[in-house]
């Protein structure tokens, strides 16, 4: 079986990172959306809220599951028995640091390869702090993330 995952933060989940869902599991037999507990980073929503925001935007998807990890990506995937890391690149800019990692875990699992799939170009401006910024400020944010994320950035905001 291919087993990929899918790893960030996820904080919130945008319609570019779906997107690279969507195209990543029609690549692999099962897609893991990894979501990342960084006790470090100040995240606007906990990773319980995060995980039930990516299930209902992916429910749609019958190979991908949600999980949660803190740690090293590299443990995580050899405990779910993958193979394979798929990044999301916007921008050139991404590419240096991601190409870092994947060496990186490489290193501390050489039977893990790292997958880079360019994001859809209506997306590659999108990114959850930009997200953040345009809910917390009263923007609209409707074509940038999914219906459930929407209300959820909504109900966060709504007494700011």
């Amino acid at each position: 079986m291919n087993v990929a995952i899918y790893p960030g933060s996820f904080d919130p989940i945008t319609n570019g990172h779906l997107d690279i869902i969507e195209r990543s599991s029609r690549l692999f037999d099962r897609l893991i959306v990894a979501v990342l507990k960084n006790p470090n980073k100040k995240s606007l929503f906990t990773v319980e809220e995060r995980i039930e925001m990516i299930k209902g935007a992916v429910s749609h998807i019958k190979n991908v599951e949600v999980d949660h990890f803190s740690g090293l990506l590299v443990d995580f995937a050899r405990k779910k028995n993958a193979k394979i890391i798929v990044k999301g690149l916007r921008a050139v800019s991404d590419f240096e640091y991601e190409l870092q990692m994947a060496l990186m875990n490489k290193k501390l699992y050489g039977e893990l390869e790292t997958i880079f799939i360019m994001t859809n170009t209506k997306y590659s401006f999108l990114s959850s702090s930009i997200v953040k910024e345009v809910a917390s400020l009263g923007g609209c944010v409707k074509d940038l993330v999914p219906p459930v994320v929407e209300e959820k950035l909504r109900e966060k905001f709504k007494n700011k």
